[in-house]
């Protein structure tokens, strides 16, 4: 396949890049490195320097539609995923039309782009946020959809739109709504470095390598075990797994669908500080804070539908063994990408 992957040196991102080019795939990677980092790109070279046996790697804006159709009119592109978006809930109710802008309006540029130029394959980076405060646990994808911040209502709209563009277009897609992104490559290669971090185990992590006095936990006095928020966590690399997966089933002619990812385990926040504290053999202290808006008490997702239908199953299931290549990934990039 040849993939567009639009956000490709951000996070997750370069996790599903890495894997795209190591199982054989021609990838083009479009990023504007607001928020990614170009040394997370593994095996694509700069545009400029382009190698018939290798990715590409362009610099650039997903709202810059001329690009968009350079992109898609030089290039026989059989799929596109897309990582770009705005991601931090709370900056998500503090700055709501920035997501919309970025996360929404952007994305329709996207698929005008698609449309004009034959591309009808499509894969979106999703989230649990899509649900809001969950009724049930864990969460099924036919529950319901109330999403408590901008950031699951920017994607919630996206979903939307790409119902309206399988019906009026013949667009397939599949949405990944995938719970908490963690770890880093087992290699080492490639990790979490967020300006600024908020994901809850690099900042753990961030105290361990004494780079933070304490750990920040907001709320305890949710209606959970032990007060603390409880989250599913995934493995960057089933992520990836997981996208890789999805496109071969839009190749092989599969219809749009949704699909939940995680591990269908739960720990709170408590248990990942006691698991880093095991794993790093450092103390982290902690300290109470207030709850952050938007925050729902639990997620936990069912990923039984995907394991069912497209045979995805995570091989990191354990949060020790997550959170020990995100140690072994911290501990060789201390300040992230930067020297």
């Amino acid at each position: 396949m040849r993939l567009l992957v639009i956000g490709g040196a951000g996070y997750i991102g370069s996790h599903v890049v890495k894997e795209l080019v190591n199982q054989g795939n021609e990838v083009v990677v479009l990023d504007d490195l607001s928020m990614g980092h170009r040394q997370a790109v593994k095996g694509s070279t700069d545009y400029a320097e382009i190698k018939d046996k290798d990715g590409e790697f362009i610099q650039g804006d997903l709202g810059d539609r001329e690009l968009l159709g350079k992109i898609f009119s030089s290039r026989k592109i059989d799929c596109v995923m897309h990582f770009a978006a705005f991601s931090l809930v709370g900056e998500s109710v503090e700055k709501p039309l920035a997501y919309y802008d970025n996360n929404t309006a952007r994305t329709t540029h996207l698929l005008m782009a698609m449309k004009d130029h034959g591309v009808n394959r499509f894969i979106l980076s999703s989230t649990a946020a899509v649900y809001g405060e969950p009724k049930n646990i864990p969460i099924l994808e036919t529950d319901l959809t109330e999403p408590t911040n901008p950031y699951g209502r920017s994607k919630l709209f996206i979903e939307k739109i790409l119902d309206d563009c399988d019906a009026a277009h013949g667009l397939k897609y599949i949405s990944l709504r995938y719970f908490n992104a963690a770890g880093a490559d087992e290699d080492g290669e490639i990790g979490e470095d967020h300006s600024p971090e908020t994901h809850l185990i690099p900042l753990v992590l961030q105290v361990a390598l004494g780079q933070r006095e304490s750990i920040k936990i907001f709320g305890t006095d949710w209606d959970t075990p032990d007060g603390t928020c409880i989250r599913d966590y995934i493995h960057g690399t089933d992520l990836a797994q997981a996208h890789i997966l999805a496109a071969q089933r839009l190749t092989d002619g599969g219809d749009s669908v949704v699909y939940n990812l995680g591990c269908q385990s739960s720990y709170s926040v408590k248990q990942i500080i006691d698991i880093a504290r095991k794993v790093t053999g450092h103390s982290i202290p902690a300290e109470e804070a207030g709850r952050r808006p938007g925050d729902p008490a639990r997620l936990v997702a069912s990923s039984d539908k995907i394991k069912r239908e497209l045979g995805w199953s995570p091989h990191f299931e354990d949060p020790e063994k997550i959170i020990a290549t995100a140690w072994k990934w911290h501990q060789k990039h201390p300040n992230g990408y930067r020297k």
